[in-house]
């Protein structure tokens, strides 16, 4: 009998006041961003060790765990630093590729350039010499043309002003 009503805002203001507080404004919520972690390196070796021993030499058999633990962060401590220098090799390798890759790069650009500025300066001369000769066209024609007027004009001279038989 514990049945759920459905309650209806009366007004838009008391819309808010009816969402449950969990979806209520997400944007409001701060959300945690993890920040990077840190490498991990191993602690550096004590600067004096006071108790020198080897795994068998006299020790006791509790110092045996004692010295398989340094022994055991020495060992880390080594490959932490072969694991670096393997890293900056890596690192000097990419580099240098990357160098190389930039300065072909750079060579095929300045080539495309180089044949690309040829092509201009050749069109540019083509063009050039193209308008040079259709100006002296043009001008030879201009010459033709007042040739062709100055004949005509002797022509015209020699003709009738009409013509008979036409009709």
């Amino acid at each position: 009998s514990s049945a759920q009503r459905l309650v209806l805002p009366a007004i838009a203001a008391d819309l808010p006041r009816l969402i449950p507080r969990c979806v209520r404004g997400p944007h409001e919520k701060t959300v945690p961003i993890p920040e990077k972690l840190n490498e991990w390196a191993p602690r550096p070796p004590p600067e004096f060790v006071r108790d020198v021993m080897g795994s068998s030499a006299g020790a006791g058999s509790g110092e045996f765990h004692v010295y398989r633990h340094l022994r055991r962060r020495e060992y880390q401590r080594q490959d932490f630093m072969d694991a670096m220098a393997e890293k900056q090799k890596l690192d000097e390798e990419f580099q240098k590729k990357l160098e190389r890759n930039k300065m072909i790069a750079e060579e095929q650009t300045a080539k495309r350039r180089r044949k690309h500025v040829g092509l201009c300066y050749r069109f540019i001369l083509f063009m050039f010499l193209e308008s040079d000769q259709s100006q002296e066209r043009a001008s030879s024609e201009d010459d033709e043309e007042d040739s062709k007027e100055e004949e005509e004009k002797e022509d015209d001279a020699e003709e009738p002003s009409f013509v008979m038989g036409r009709g």
